[in-house]
This record gives structure tokens, sequence and C-alpha cells, in this order.
């Protein structure tokens, strides 16, 4: 008991020295920079300094006020994934009768996706010529909840499904006056357009694209396609040189599975280029390693209640991309989230998961410096921006941070330069 008591003692008196060397003068500073007339004053604002050896506290601002976190939210989603996914994909659940396979997709992104690791599906197709796909064990939607309905139009919100290829994007290409699509399926379905149309539009309900030759502008190079077990099939059946049916039969209770593709990689394209497609199948491997189903919710409550029931403020969390406006979190729940994560990885293993300020990801041409000092995950939507991970300052010391901020009149690149003000300060004076 003596010994326990001593140990005690002693690393509380390494926290104390260790906030001690932070001067008050440096404290007051850091808070002049959100106190009374100061830019963050004029909308919410949430910010915390962590000392992640001493475990203490540096600095807190509004740390417990939620806000919209954006795709910081795929810090949940990463430490999710490391925690029930660990190294490989969930790809497929299968039987075999015969020439005839049936599979259920588990969410894998990969097929197609990209220039990641292909999973060899011949090793599972090579002794069937007929293929039966089912995605009966789909629970969630393909849009996550609240949304915002014109978010199909983008690349940045493909739907959800059991079994993507092409990441459930059409990939298109102006040559001349025409417009050229792949996968070619979608040719025969472009109808010219003379309304004022800037780039290739869809129907919402179908796969039936809009182009207007005179007006098309060509920025963006890939658009959602609507996910049908029918085109499922076509698209995997001229994939795989099989013939492909659909039938929607319930999972088996005996049936064998699959894991087709190393996870890494995957995790690094979510965090680094923040892909909301990634992060989103992510949770449905998630659901699916946990429950043979794939149920985002489910996932979502899960893990809330286990690896991540010890956060300051229990999240609203509804989506694994942050898409959703309906995510809501605390600095200091994000901080801790960074902590655990810190705590389940190699520091050098986690930093390459977390975007370089002025080097890599998200933030290549911002937070620029001779020697990089923000290690982190954007998140950023009109009106939100946050910043959340590690921040490495000229005393040698690296922190956990968390910075939020919602609900300002101006553009996303405003708050950013006066976010990274606030970090060169930590930097230079913590």
């Amino acid at each position: 008991m003596k010994k326990i008591v001593l140990s005690l003692l002693i690393s509380s008196c390494f926290a104390w020295l260790a906030s001690a060397q932070i001067s008050q003068d440096t404290l007051a500073q850091l808070d002049s920079a959100f106190g009374p007339q100061s830019f963050f004053e004029g909308h919410l604002s949430g910010f915390m300094l962590y000392d992640l050896e001493s475990k203490q506290v540096i600095f807190e601002k509004n740390s417990h006020l939620y806000q919209i976190p954006a795709s910081t939210a795929k810090l949940l989603t990463l430490y999710g994934a490391l925690q029930v996914l660990q190294d490989s994909t969930q790809t497929l659940r299968y039987q075999s009768f015969g020439d005839t396979l049936k599979i259920w997709g588990l969410g894998d992104p990969s097929w197609k996706y990209k220039n990641f690791y292909q999973p060899d599906f011949q090793k599972i197709f090579a002794n069937h010529s007929v293929v039966q796909f089912s995605d009966a064990n789909l629970l969630s939607p393909a849009l996550g909840y609240a949304w915002q309905w014109d978010d199909y139009y983008f690349d940045y919100a493909p739907e959800r499904s059991s079994l993507p290829i092409y990441g459930n994007l059409v990939q298109l290409e102006k040559v001349g006056d025409s417009l050229k699509l792949f996968p070619n399926f979608f040719q025969a379905n472009i109808q010219i357009s003379s309304h004022n149309l800037k780039e290739l539009e869809r129907d919402f309900h179908k796969n039936t694209f809009y182009f207007n030759p005179s007006t098309f502008l060509g920025q963006e190079k890939y658009l959602p396609f609507l996910v049908e077990p029918e085109l499922v099939t076509e698209l995997a059946s001229q994939a795989t040189g099989k013939t492909w049916i659909y039938k929607s039969d319930s999972l088996p209770a005996v049936h064998q599975h699959w894991r087709g593709a190393p996870l890494s990689p995957l995790l690094k394209e979510m965090m680094l280029f923040s892909d909301n497609f990634i992060a989103e199948q992510v949770l449905l491997m998630i659901s699916d390693k946990l429950f043979q189903a794939l149920d985002s919710d489910r996932a979502i409550d899960y893990l809330l209640k286990t690896s991540l029931s010890d956060l300051p403020d229990r999240p609203k969390w509804v989506d694994g991309s942050g898409l959703s406006r309906h995510n809501l979190i605390t600095p200091r729940s994000l901080v801790r989230v960074v902590e655990k994560l810190q705590e389940l990885l190699p520091q050098e293993h986690f930093e390459e998961y977390l975007a370089i300020g002025g080097k890599s990801g998200t933030l290549k041409n911002t937070f620029q410096a001779a020697e990089p000092y923000i290690f982190a995950k954007t998140g950023s939507m009109t009106a939100s921006y946050s910043l959340a991970g590690l921040v490495k300052s000229k005393s040698g010391k690296t922190y956990a941070f968390a910075f939020m901020n919602s609900n300002f009149p101006f553009s996303v690149a405003v708050v950013r330069k006066e976010v990274e003000k606030v970090m060169v300060q930590v930097r230079d004076r913590f």
C-alpha cells in the first residue's frame, strides 16, 4: 500500500512539474485568443490542449460544448475499425452448391476502387460458373441519416452498399463535344439536355444522366450511381466473366467467411484524404464482424457502449463519415479519442493515419512550416470547421488537441487562418 501511495504521489508530482513549466503569462496569452473582442468570441468555438505524458489538461475553452464534428467523426470510425476489424477487410460470406456460389457482400469498398489491393475473387469464384448474390444482410439505407438531399450529385457521397464496385461511382471524361462514361455500361444512359447544366447530372430515382455539351464545364470527374441489385450483378458479371444472378436470400447460420484485402491502406485513405465512402463502408464491415449484418446504427451503439464508453461526453454519432449535421461531439471527447488511439498504436504508427501540415492529405496546403508540427484530422462543412489530433511544440512536447468552430458567417478558409495562429502559438510557447 505504501508503494502504491508513493507511486501516486510521484505521478502527481511529475504532472504538476509538467504544467508548472508553462508560465502563467503563456497561458494568459492563449486565453486572450478566445477572450472578449477576439475572433473566436464571435461564434461558437471550443478548444482543448492535453498533455499526453502527464495526462493533464493544459488549457481548455468551452471544451464541454457539443458541436458538429464533420469529418473529425472519422476518428471514432478509425478507432472502431482498429478495435474490431484489426488488419483485414470483411469481404464475403458464402456457400457453395455445385457450380453455384451463393454470396453476401460485407461492405468491403476496395473492389475496383482507386488503386487499392484487389480481393482475389477468382480464388473464391474459380470452380463456379454461376454466382448468386444477395444483399438481404444490408439493413442500413443507401444514404445516411440527415445527409443533404442533393449530396447524391457529388463524388463525396456515394451510396452505401453490401458489395460496392468502382466505389459506386461513374467516371466521366469529355472527348470533344461528347462525354465518355466508365464503366461503359452507363454510356447508353446519357440524355442530351437543353438546360443550363454545368456538370453531368443524374436523375434522383434512376441511372439516367443529363448532359448539355454547350454549357458543360467538366470540373467533376465522378458522379455516384444509383445502386440496384440488378446493376450490381451486371457490373460484377462483366468484371468477373461469370454469370451473376440476384436472389434476396437471408444469410444462413452455416456458411464460410472470406476477408479479402488489407485494411490499413483503406483506413489511411479514409483519414488522410477524408474519404467518406470508405468511412461508411468501414462502419458496415464493423457491423458485419460483430453481428453478421450490415447495420451502421447498431455498430455505433455497440462502440459507444463498449470501447468508447469512457468518453467524457457521450457523442451523438449517426454515420461513419461525418456527412450528417446530426453528429455532435465535444472537444474534450475528441481529445479522449485521440488519446485512446495514441494508447492503441505506437505514436509513429498513429501519425501515419493523420494528415501532416504542409506535407500530406487534407493539410498539404495549410499549416506549413519548415518542421511539421500539426498531425491531425480535419473536418469542414458550411459554417463548421474542426481540427483534432497531435501538435508538436518546439520544446519537444507532443500534445493532443481538438479545436472546433461552428455557426460562423464567413468562409472556412477565414476560420482556418485564425486557428493556425493559435496553433502556431502553441507550437512556439508550449
